[in-house]
């Protein structure tokens, strides 16, 4: 199986020196609420697959019920702010799986960031004995398809009416 090498799938930028990545926590909210401020409409969009002008009081909900084993999330912090978040939630049907997802603010984007996010969360869901992250990916979502395509050359796809479905497995995964 390839490793995923995320130096030919995301520029890394320097100022990622200074970001400091964590679990979400407790206290975050308001610094998610903020994010909205530094999102484009089609940021939120390839995120949230809906015309949404902010980010959703639902999805807020749900971190708001991380447990940090089945369900759990990272933050990039520039500063006091919340740069980047990326989360996983396991399938209750197939515990070896989880759905993942990641948000970076617009000011972020092609700097290496999400491609952090997802390389230290997958290493947390492996010694949590997930195996595999399932992702979708709307079509018009070129940076994440790009991603997936040339970073992870392991991963199975298939299309569902406007987005793409991605099997990503993380056994052998070398995601810096």
């Amino acid at each position: 199986m390839k490793q995923l090498d995320v130096r030919s799938a995301a520029r890394i930028d320097a100022a990622l020196a200074d970001v400091r990545i964590r679990p979400y926590g407790i206290t975050d909210g308001p610094r998610v609420r903020r994010m909205s401020e530094r999102l484009s409409a089609a940021s939120l969009y390839t995120r949230f697959f809906s015309g949404t002008p902010r980010i959703p009081d639902h999805y807020m909900g749900l971190l708001d019920r991380l447990d940090h084993w089945d369900r759990d999330a990272l933050v990039g912090l520039d500063g006091d702010e919340i740069a980047g978040i990326a989360e996983y939630v396991r399938d209750p049907a197939r515990p070896w799986r989880a759905d993942v997802a990641v948000l970076v603010t617009d000011p972020w984007q092609q700097r290496g960031l999400g491609t952090t996010l997802v390389g230290h969360l997958a290493r947390l869901a492996a010694r949590r004995g997930i195996n595999e992250f399932d992702a979708d990916i709307i079509l018009t979502n070129r940076q994440g398809l790009h991603f997936v395509r040339h970073g992870w050359p392991s991963a199975r796809s298939t299309l569902d009416g406007g987005a793409a479905h991605f099997t990503l497995p993380l056994a052998g995964a070398t995601i810096r």
